[in-house]
């Protein structure tokens, strides 16, 4: 098996539950590593990318309407979700642009549409400067970008010491009291929602693969780029929420006046987490935006 070959059909990997779902996450290998990710729908392939503290699953309830038109790939990045948590290896967000690619390569795709939250944001503007012709649309939905990130909250826990002095149960509750900080309407972040985020961070293993991605938090690849953002050629739709408390609405149009063919969408009333608020809206947002060409 090379490194970048499928590992799982979908018939022998596991089934997600989602709230009108089962999703079958597949696997593969990339320089080395096992990435998990899901698959469904056919059509131009569309690449979804999740951010912190989430996984591919953040993607739920918007994959049912976006795969009636693309193929969906929603992969946990590495050390993230089911992908494999190594010891030693780099998880910054250039790394994980790297992976991306070899997946797209795994899985015999060119060139793809790409919608990304968060870090998986600064992942894709890696992606667009890197390799511009193997995207095709870009959608970003509160992406870190320029110096936006880490966010205050996350701050204190890259000091060193800070996973030695946190016990498990202790690291579960923080993440777990964090989330609901990230939608305006608290009751969306059910106890089922909580778990599909914080699972994954459940064990010591997971505690540490956490702390590993904590430390490589930092504006350091964002800030290289930000000259070059003006060169991108990608029509690009760039959507925040108004109440954003962890990535500030304000980094928006800085955002959309670096892109030269890009236009922000503001989403009234919502916070971080707006596909867990508002998926409906997001879908039909994406979908308007990619199909209409």
């Amino acid at each position: 098996m090379n490194s970048n070959q499928t590992e799982n059909s979908a018939g022998n990997a596991p089934e997600i539950a989602s709230t009108s779902l089962r999703y079958t996450q597949q696997f593969t290998r990339v320089d080395g590593h096992r990435i998990a990710y899901i698959d469904e729908g056919e059509g131009p392939p569309l690449l979804l990318i999740h951010g912190i503290p989430s996984n591919g699953l953040m993607w739920r309830e918007v994959i049912p309407e976006l795969s009636k038109n693309f193929r969906v790939i929603a992969p946990d990045l590495l050390n993230y979700g089911q992908s494999e948590m190594p010891e030693s290896a780099d998880v910054s967000i250039n790394a994980q642009q790297r992976i991306l690619f070899g997946l797209l390569d795994s899985l015999g795709i060119r060139r793809a549409n790409v919608v990304a939250h968060d870090i998986g944001g600064g992942v894709a503007q890696l992606m667009a400067v890197e390799k511009p012709e193997r995207i095709d649309q870009l959608v970003l939905i509160d992406s870190v970008c320029f110096d936006s990130w880490p966010i205050p909250e996350f701050e204190p826990l890259q000091k060193h010491g800070a996973e030695a002095d946190m016990g498990l149960d202790d690291f579960v509750e923080m993440i777990r009291g964090f989330l609901p900080k990230g939608v305006v309407d608290p009751q969306v972040m059910t106890k089922s929602v909580i778990e599909l985020y914080t699972k994954p961070w459940s064990t010591e293993k997971g505690k540490k693969a956490f702390f590993r991605n904590l430390r490589r938090l930092n504006s350091e690849y964002t800030l290289a780029i930000s000259d070059t953002l003006s060169q991108l050629p990608h029509s690009t739709l760039i959507i925040w929420g108004e109440k954003d408390t962890f990535q500030k609405p304000e980094y928006g149009p800085r955002l959309e006046k670096a892109i030269p063919n890009s236009k922000l969408t503001v989403i009234d009333d919502v916070g971080h987490f707006l596909l867990e608020e508002k998926p409906t809206e997001i879908s039909e947002l994406i979908l308007n935006f990619l199909i209409r060409r």
